[in-house]
């Protein structure tokens, strides 16, 4: 590899809104971000099932789906 074009590779600060701070390699120093796994309602296991059914049921009802 030609070392001139290569760019500067950094232990980057990745930071985000809900406070959690780690660190990544990257080409810039620090990253700033909105969601992280801390936060994420996926990996958190807060994520609304609710609203999937509900989104689900409309379905079935719209195009006369039973669930038996």
């Amino acid at each position: 590899m030609r070392q001139d074009i290569q760019p500067a590779f950094h232990q980057a600060t990745v930071t985000c809104n809900c406070g959690n701070t780690f660190t990544v390699g990257s080409t810039k120093s620090e990253i700033h971000v909105e969601i992280c796994s801390k936060c994420h309602p996926f990996y958190t296991g807060t994520q609304k099932a609710t609203a999937a059914r509900g989104r689900i049921d409309k379905f079935n009802k719209k195009y006369g789906i039973d669930n038996k």
